[in-house]
């Protein structure tokens, strides 16, 4: 009898054989298989005709030689996991717990282990008998985190496993089997679904949208990007952004964090909140580094120098205090507001602080004495949101009806931007060449030549107040949230609306780019953040290709001239803590996706969002 220990070191056994085999013998013997319509895989390859018939596709490959060694050892492999309990019994079952997670410690770093689990998976397409070595091979790159994304799954098949929270985004699953399955939380977002057979399918919670317990108030990208920073309720949690996993949720707030700032080497992350302290956090170990006890009243903005020596607070008892991040004391409170402090903000060179206030003023502060160099008051109503130029000559100050642009040295007006009729300016962002300020108003998006002052452009679109404008960090995509519930991203030059990302039922408040431009967070009422996919210049589009690409590939085009509008813009990744079902802008074709109890989730799926091809044809 094989006890589990014993099952274990016969796996991995199976599992050092491999890896010295190169990614491409792989590739190549899958090829052969399906150009062969073999069923009966190792009995074909074991045949000395098949390395023959091998040998002559590799010589289109002149980088890889056929070594006999190598074709062996995956033959020998085969032939051992198929005989294997791997190959026999459900591994996701909680009996298997501990060879898993033993497994996975020894083998996630391990490349080329993993390819030979990615070619048992495939290998379920072509041969019924290695079905379930092959169903357990996806549930285990399903827990390393292997990127599957954009991959071609096409007719695999794969039964009795979990692959909760498994990211199929923009993967070709077309005549993929699947049975008894749980795809909880599965990310089918532009996913090609063509008559696919799904039964006896386990989805948890297809109605629920969980992630914090209440509304997100704050998100922020660690410099690097690697890490997404949120805040809500007395919570903060990190988020790994590459794989949308929690990493860690940092509790001891007593109220509302209303703001989280990374410091400039992403080592620490700042947070104010609502139970009237500041506290640091240590982004490696997770744990609170500091507490500062100073304000009287609500924290609404934390800011880090450029440096990442001193971090500034700005409070609803009308005071901005300066901290010393190292020795974890108060530098300097600076008094001079006689109402809320809504922003606070350092100037690229860190020597000001800027501050905007419900008292109508902004404040320029000397960094180091603490001192108040300028109070300006250009407005007759409440500064909302403060910007300093790239160059740190001019600050924008946001406010009722109207823009101020203030020269930094002087406290001079340059220029007041004033088009607005009866509404607030909510947001003001420059762009990274500091030539254009972009504000946002309700319901519509304006262009400001800063150095004319001049309007460029009005960017219509929206039917809420635009809560907030950003810059993609190339300044050619211009992104804003809205109380409309939807994100738009915008081209600079054309002034034209590239893209529109719905966010249900709720309003965003807040968007940021990521440092290279590639991604965009959003948070909203709606307790979670979205990452969206942001291709610098171009239409974010539903799939890799567009749908009148995939439709070429049918004998018989169910579509001539008319391809289907791309207009489905797709999440990448849905940050959640909480497994979520996603499947927007999948495409489907016939086939049948049945639940354990015998439901027909083809509604589910029109709810999130996919594309039912046949409506199409019909109409």
């Amino acid at each position: 009898m094989n006890y589990p220990d014993e099952q274990n070191d016969d796996l991995q056994e199976i599992f050092d054989q491999v890896q010295y085999v190169h990614e491409q013998l792989y590739c190549m013997i899958v090829q052969l298989l399906r150009k062969e319509q073999i069923s009966d895989s190792l009995g074909f390859l074991l045949n000395p005709n098949a390395q023959k018939l091998l040998e002559e596709q590799l010589k289109m490959h002149k980088e890889i030689e056929l070594e006999k060694q190598n074709y062996h050892i995956i033959t020998n492999s085969m032939k051992l996991i198929q005989n294997h309990k791997f190959n026999k019994n459900n591994y996701s079952e909680e009996i298997y717990n501990e060879i898993k997670e033993d497994l996975i410690k020894k083998i996630s770093q391990n490349k080329k282990i993993i390819q030979f689990f990615q070619f048992l998976v495939l290998l379920t397409a072509i041969d019924n008998n290695f079905i379930q070595c092959g169903s357990n091979s996806l549930n285990l790159l399903v827990q390393i985190k292997v990127d599957l994304t954009n991959q071609n799954f096409e007719n695999i098949n794969i039964q009795n496993t979990s692959l909760v929270g498994a990211n199929f985004m923009r993967c070709n699953l077309s005549q993929s089997q699947f049975d008894n399955v749980d795809i909880s939380g599965i990310n089918l977002n532009g996913a090609q679904l063509f008559n696919c057979k799904w039964k006896n399918l386990k989805i948890e919670e297809l109605n629920n949208l969980n992630g914090h317990s209440s509304s997100v108030r704050s998100v922020c990208f660690m410099p690097d990007g690697s890490t997404l920073a949120s805040s809500s309720y007395q919570e903060i949690r990190l988020w790994e952004v590459k794989t949308g996993q929690q990493k860690a949720q940092l509790n001891g707030h007593t109220g509302s964090v209303s703001s989280v700032c990374f410091s400039p080497d992403g080592t620490t992350l700042a947070s104010g909140s609502w139970d009237n302290s500041i506290r640091l956090w240590d982004v490696q170990t997770q744990l609170q580094k500091a507490k500062f006890d100073g304000h009287s009243h609500y924290v609404m903005s934390v800011c880090f120098s450029p440096d990442g020596t001193t971090l500034a607070s700005g409070s609803c008892d009308k005071s901005i205090i300066f901290w010393d991040v190292k020795i974890g004391e108060q530098k300097a409170k600076l008094e001079g507001h006689n109402h809320f402090v809504n922003s606070v903000c350092f100037s690229p060179d860190g020597t000001r602080l800027a501050s905007g206030s419900e008292d109508k003023s902004i404040r320029l502060w000397d960094v180091k004495t603490g001192q108040e160099q300028l109070k300006i008051n250009c407005h007759e109503y409440a500064s909302m949101s403060i910007c300093f130029s790239p160059d740190g000559t001019t600050l924008a100050s946001g406010s009722y009806q109207e823009i101020c642009l203030l020269d930094v040295q002087t406290g001079q007006q340059k220029a007041k931007l004033n088009s607005y009729s009866g509404e607030w300016v909510s947001s003001v962002c420059f762009s990274p060449s500091g030539t254009t300020l972009a504000s946002g108003s309700y319901q519509e998006i304006r262009l400001w030549e800063v150095k004319t002052g001049q309007q460029k452009a009005q960017l219509n679109g929206h039917t809420g107040s635009v809560s907030s404008v950003c810059f993609s960090s190339d300044g050619t995509i211009l992104a804003s949230g809205s109380e409309d519930k939807s994100i738009r991203l915008w081209d600079i030059k054309t002034g034209q609306e590239q893209a529109k990302m719905d966010g249900l039922n709720h309003d965003f408040r807040q968007v940021c780019f990521s440092s290279d431009g590639t991604t965009l967070a959003s948070c909203s009422d709606e307790n979670f953040i979205r990452l969206w996919d942001v291709e610098t210049g171009k239409e974010i589009q539903p799939s890799d290709k567009s749908y009148k690409d995939i439709l070429i590939q049918f004998k018989t085009p169910l579509f001539s001239d008319n391809c289907l509008p791309a207009t489905a813009n797709i999440t990448i990744l849905l940050i959640s803590q909480q497994a979520i079902f996603q499947a927007q802008g999948a495409l489907i074709l016939k086939g049948e996706f049945i639940s354990q109890s015998g439901i027909d989730l083809k509604t589910q799926f029109k709810e999130r969002g996919s594309c039912f091809l046949e409506t199409f044809w019909q109409k």
